[in-house]
């Protein structure tokens, strides 16, 4: 009897051993894929712009003008008498005191118009509406970890960037693309994808976008979003397994750890970036991206990770949650 029941056991429990061990290192290698810190740089908005209305001003030239009644420059037959622009004609009524007064309404308007462009007064805003197309585009590239100097460079940009205007976001990328640019030696992968959208519905798909990458993060440690700068108190980075006995292992980076940097614009009208296939591709893509205007910019966001110094981004993350990159 105790025999047959220990045959009968040992089976369920190798079973339940190998179910064990299957299940401990799946989530130890989803806690490797989430143990690097991130920064996070947006800003932007979605919103309709109410189209802008112009108040039309009175023209009259000095002492004259209207004149009610029997009087104006030309007298009998009462109305309106405009001499400087049609002095040979004397509006008293009928058919032709209304045919004159649309001209001079054109003509005033016109003229009003013309004053406005030339002398800068009032600037045209661009007029669009819930179905304008807008392009969502993602960029993303993946650095050595020996481009440490990089994530220096987005900290400041973090830290001192002003989010809340479109100059500024456009300022923000630019400066990003050329932090990516000066750092061609250490890329390693590259990635980019752009996706056209209603601007009703643009925002919603900007945002699965952002949010994707940053849950990717364990943490976000430096922010600025909307000129809300925010910053974790800094932690000591806790080396991977196998690598606490090797204090000089915290010195230097190894050939298996990156820094990956993503860029995401919503911008008005098509935007079409190459697909990265080389690292001439990526740098095209870097310079169009860099060179976007503000006045077309709806929102951007600039995401890196790791971003804690001494923080790490094994191959297996890389691996695990941008499987999609290419190698350039």
């Amino acid at each position: 009897m105790h025999k047959k029941l220990q045959q009968t056991t040992k089976p369920l429990l190798k079973i339940f051993l190998a179910l064990s061990l299957v299940l401990t290192l799946a989530l130890s290698h989803a806690d490797g894929a989430l143990a690097a810190s991130g920064g996070r740089i947006g800003g932007g908005s979605f919103r309709v712009p109410s189209s802008r209305t112009y108040t039309p001003r009175t023209y009259a030239p000095g002492g004259g003008g209207y004149y009610p009644g029997g009087g104006g420059y030309y007298p009998g037959g009462g109305g309106f008498g405009f001499p400087f622009l049609l002095p040979f004609w004397g509006i008293g009524g009928g058919f032709g005191g209304i045919f004159t007064i649309l001209i001079f309404l054109a003509i005033a308007n016109f003229l009003l118009q013309t004053f406005r462009r030339v002398s800068g007064g009032e600037t045209e805003e661009v007029d669009y509406s819930s179905n304008s197309p807008v392009s969502v585009t993602r960029l993303q590239v993946g650095l050595l970890a020996q481009a440490r100097s990089l994530q220096n460079e987005l900290n400041h940009i973090a830290e001192t960037a002003d989010t809340n205007t479109p100059e500024g976001r456009a300022e923000v990328l630019q400066e990003a693309s050329l932090a990516l640019l000066r750092h061609p030696e250490y890329w390693v992968y590259a990635g980019s994808g752009s996706q056209q959208a209603k601007l009703n519905s643009a925002e919603a798909q900007f945002n699965r976008l952002s949010l994707a990458e940053r849950s990717k993060f364990s943490e976000e440690t430096l922010t600025n979003v909307n000129n809300q700068l925010k910053a974790a108190l800094a932690k000591e980075a806790l080396p991977p397994s196998g690598e606490l006995d090797n204090p000089t292992r915290l010195i230097t980076e190894g050939p298996g750890e990156y820094i990956i940097v993503t860029l995401l614009a919503a911008t008005l009208g098509k935007l079409e970036i190459p697909v990265i296939n080389s690292s001439d591709d990526l740098r095209q893509a870097l310079r169009q991206i860099g060179s976007l205007s503000g006045d077309k910019l709806l929102a951007i966001e600039v995401l890196w990770t790791p971003q804690v110094e001494g923080d790490t981004l094994t191959s297996d993350d890389v691996l695990a949650n941008y499987s999609d990159l290419r190698l350039v």
